[in-house]
């Protein structure tokens, strides 16, 4: 597995339909495996997010981190929370506030290019803050920078939700960095948040077994993952809820 994570250009450009963009830096995946799609953007809101919501999780101001299209974003701003939604991918950002316009959710949700490892101009603004699959992209060097960023821009006693692939998606199958339960548990503690509550669940990405037909290990591996009602792969995950102390 690489120690390298991609780089926000690079994402820019998956967004731009430059597929091959993560290909060489992807922190795993088989040789000569190409994406033909965003793997993370189902074109709705991922369903942890949609749970948390009903479960009375989620309260303004919001905070989206790393939201990539939006979809989140929009579903939580279409739920009545003011929320912000920051990428550092401009053609994300792009996307994210056409769809909102789109679904007629403009004027409730804040699209901004942003560096979530800088977030000095947002301290202090934020009751929940969503993380759906970001933290996985860093690696272990800038971790923990970017926990103790996300505390700056969270209120007191603000609720942090961390989404993201666990130790047991299968090496080999394509995607960021596997988080084990320590790594998780030390950084969040040592960035200054209270675990409320650290489980076991699953993300949807949009890709589908058929997706890996011809690349023999990886359709292996993707076998061993479930699917969703749609087909579409889950992958392992946690699902982390903490409190700013």
């Amino acid at each position: 597995m690489s120690t390298e994570a991609p780089r926000p250009t690079d994402f820019d450009a998956l967004y731009r339909g430059d597929f091959d963009a993560l290909t060489g830096d992807a922190p795993s995946g088989p040789p000569g495996f190409r994406f033909d799609r965003v793997p993370w953007d189902i074109g709705e809101a991922q369903p942890v997010v949609r749970a948390l919501e009903s479960e009375g999780e989620i309260e303004s101001d919001v905070l989206d981190i790393g939201c990539g299209p939006g979809e989140n974003t929009i579903f939580l701003a279409g739920h009545g929370y003011r929320v912000w939604g920051l990428d550092a991918a401009p053609a994300a950002i792009d996307i994210a506030r056409g769809r909102a316009r789109d679904r007629r959710v403009g004027d409730a949700v804040t699209f901004e290019v942003a560096d979530a490892t800088d977030l000095g101009g947002w301290a202090d603004r934020f009751t929940t803050i969503v993380d759906s699959a970001l933290y996985h992209c860093f690696p272990e060097g800038k971790r923990a920078a970017y926990v103790a960023e996300l505390h700056r821009a969270a209120r007191s006693q603000c609720r942090l939700h961390l989404l993201c692939f666990s130790d047991r998606v299968p090496d080999g199958f394509p995607g960021p960095f596997r988080i084990d339960e320590d790594n998780l548990r030390g950084t969040l503690a040592d960035g200054g948040w209270h675990i409320r509550r650290l489980e076991r669940t699953t993300y949807t990405t949009a890709m589908t077994r058929a997706d890996f037909e011809g690349h023999d290990e990886v359709a292996a591996l993707a076998a061993e993952l479930g699917l969703d009602a749609n087909g579409r792969l889950l992958a392992p995950a946690w699902l982390a809820t903490a409190e700013r102390r």
